[in-house]
């Protein structure tokens, strides 16, 4: 009776899989009714970007924003306790480019993370109505980043959610997180398109200041530490309020973690929060979740016995159903992914949430570095 279970859990594991894979692709085959509309939208943005000792990656980005193309727009850098030159370069930033506008926080209260601190004090300093987030190492596709998430925008929306992929380098480290990246948008992009958003990425992320401090900010999960994105997309969003958009001008790219060790701790920070979200999207992302987790394990378990040729069938049904999406992703965001690596990254990535996802449960203390 042993014999049998085994490979019957295998298959079920597997089928899961291959179930929310189709999801992903049916949902994402829409993703061109996501595009902004023609009719521009030329109100007031507040870009906001959290520094914690960013002055390097500052130099970069501050002028791909005060490029980009879009009338009307405001950059607030908040300079959150730094130790570098962060503050002296922005004193010459300010003063040359009327622009860009520094918040400074020396101090902050013990019992506020520091990153949910400082894009406190950022939105409450926005002069506009509307907020724009990135980080400091992030670096928009286009000139038209601004134009292309503000016209996402209508009457009703209170929360636009955008793609932050990884650039492209050499190594294995940096196609994985770029897998994991791709991956991670497939499934949020997959929801959101389905009419259930449930998180965001505070890399590429617009939302009014009024829904924002309406809400009393980040009251809700104030002492968890991440969060500041998703936890108040999954508070808030809702199918009428909230417009997902993979448009290839939204895209913003972000600089991958140079260090294995750096990365796992990041996913870390971000994985512990996923055990606030709503029951509801708990219950809908636990099977997918868990199935992936196993996913390895159970291909192994399952090609030692005789339903071997099914295990391997089902799989690759799922990566069928990957390749596909990821197809739609690329065509609709132009990000491109190595398409022959694509089932190594897939069982890759379920050794590494195998690993990372006990940890992230029962984490209580992370930092914050951006």
């Amino acid at each position: 009776m042993m014999d049998l279970w085994i490979p019957v859990i295998a298959l079920i594991i597997c089928s899961v899989q291959v179930i929310y894979r189709f999801f992903f692709f049916i949902n994402w085959k829409k993703v061109n009714s996501t595009f902004p509309p023609s009719t521009p939208n030329h109100q007031g943005v507040s870009v906001i970007v959290c520094a914690h000792d960013e002055e390097k990656n500052l130099k970069e980005l501050l002028p791909a924003l005060l490029e980009q193309d879009y009338p009307t727009f405001e950059i607030i850098i908040v300079e959150d306790r730094c130790n570098d030159g962060t503050y002296d370069f922005l004193l010459k930033e300010t003063a040359a480019h009327s622009k860009v506008r520094t918040v400074r926080i020396k101090t902050k209260p013990d019992h506020i993370p520091g990153k949910k601190y400082a894009l406190t004090l950022g939105i409450k300093a926005a002069q506009f109505e509307t907020v724009l987030l990135t980080d400091a190492d992030c670096r928009p596709a286009t000139k038209s980043w601004i134009t292309s998430m503000m016209n996402c925008f209508g009457e009703k929306t209170q929360i636009v959610v955008g793609l932050s992929p990884y650039a492209k380098t050499n190594g294995l480290l940096n196609g994985f997180i770029r897998f994991e990246s791709m991956l991670t948008g497939v499934t949020y992009g997959a929801f959101a398109l389905a009419g259930n958003p449930y998180m965001g990425v505070g890399r590429n992320l617009a939302y009014k200041k009024s829904l924002f401090l309406d809400n009393k900010g980040f009251n809700q999960h104030i002492r968890t530490m991440g969060g500041d994105d998703d936890l108040f997309v999954n508070e808030h969003a809702t199918n009428e309020n909230t417009v997902f958009t993979a448009a290839p001008d939204s895209v913003v790219f972000s600089i991958c973690k140079k260090s294995w060790t750096s990365f796992f701790n990041q996913k870390v920070r971000h994985l512990s929060v996923g055990k606030f979200y709503k029951a509801k999207h708990r219950i809908l992302l636990a099977p997918y979740y868990i199935s992936t987790a196993l996913l390895v394990p159970s291909i192994i378990a399952g090609l030692l016995t005789s339903l071997k040729l099914w295990i391997i069938g089902v799989f690759a049904l799922s990566l069928l159903w990957l390749y596909l999406t990821f197809f739609e992703l690329s065509k609709s965001s132009k990000i491109r992914q190595s398409w022959g690596e694509l089932a190594f990254m897939d069982l890759l990535f379920s050794i590494y949430y195998l690993a990372l996802a006990p940890v992230a449960q029962f984490t209580k203390k992370v930092s914050w570095k951006k």
